[in-house]
């Protein structure tokens, strides 16, 4: 974590460090498979393009988060109040004001990426710049200033990158067993296809399900930083409540365009679903919401 004045979180520390060893061997050992099932010539390929695709992921993840949102970066004299805002905060926790960004869609929501402090980005909606009063807003902002600190955006970038290679072997796979059909190539009499297929679907199962478990953890972190930096948990209270209720009255077409942006978000953009299963990228409402009444109950003995 970043030196700043957020709360430190030893248990999101533990986890990130956990899920980055953890997805790093599987994505070193999903590499070594294919290098050894796979004609010789092919290994340099097939590392070269392992490691572009991580790198990839690392470098640009805040300006692919951006373009998947339709968002641009905005100066202090297109959004004086937002920049005013977050300057308040980024003095307050001691830590380096990240870029600005606003996205124009009626979808209430904010979210942070890029590949450390100094080149991060925070971008908000215009759906939620509408529905937000100032205090609920900069809950918001002190929630996503906290994952630029902890780097868990980071982290969350990076480590989906062995999930997003084991999709496209597997899509890649599917065509083989379509056109290749019941060639074998290697010494253990199986098509290779079939080898790449049953490897690439336990590989994209692991990281799927480390990295839901890893942001559900982080949501509740940022939430719990953020509400410490400002000592205002209610009004992140208040700003997870009005978000939520709006999203369920957003048209499901509109929702499923920026779904892959769920576990980035404050909250996620799905309408009239249970949040409460293994899939889920966020805690529930009832979590966080709970989370929050504690730290203003514990705020409140301190006073």
């Amino acid at each position: 974590m970043a030196r700043t004045r957020f709360v430190g979180d030893p248990g999101l520390t533990a986890r990130m460090t956990a899920v980055m060893f953890l997805l790093g061997a599987l994505f070193v050992g999903l590499i070594a498979v294919l290098i050894a099932i796979m004609p010789i010539g092919w290994a340099p390929f097939i590392g070269i393009i392992g490691l572009g695709l991580v790198w990839f992921q690392w470098y640009k993840s805040d300006t692919v988060a951006m373009k998947a949102m339709g968002a641009r970066e905005v100066s202090p004299q297109e959004a004086p109040e937002l920049h005013g805002m977050i300057d308040r905060l980024c003095a307050l926790a001691d830590m380096p004001k990240p870029r600005v960004g606003i996205a124009d869609t009626s979808l209430p929501n904010a979210f942070a990426t890029g590949r450390s402090p100094q080149r991060s980005v925070v971008v908000v909606t215009t759906g939620i710049l509408r529905r937000l009063d100032a205090e609920e807003l900069e809950g918001v902002l002190a929630h996503e200033l906290s994952h630029v600190a902890h780097r868990d955006v980071l982290v969350m970038t990076v480590a989906s990158s062995a999930g997003i290679i084991a999709g496209m072997l597997t899509r890649g796979a599917q065509y083989g067993a379509i056109f290749g059909g019941g060639r074998r190539d290697n010494n253990n009499g199986l098509p290779v296809w079939l080898v790449v297929l049953v490897v690439s679907l336990i590989t994209y199962a692991v990281s799927f399900v480390l990295l839901k478990l890893l942001s559900r953890y982080r949501e509740l972190s940022a939430d719990r930083s953020g509400a410490y930096l400002t000592m205002k948990p209610e009004a992140l209270a208040s700003a997870l409540q009005k978000i939520t209720g709006e999203i369920n009255t957003i048209p499901d077409r509109d929702l499923r365009g920026t779904q892959a942006m769920n576990a980035f978000f404050i909250a996620p953009a799905a309408a009239g679903v249970s949040l409460r299963t293994l899939t889920s990228t966020h805690p529930t409402l009832e979590q966080r919401l709970e989370q929050l009444a504690k730290i203003r109950a514990e705020l409140d003995r301190t006073a």
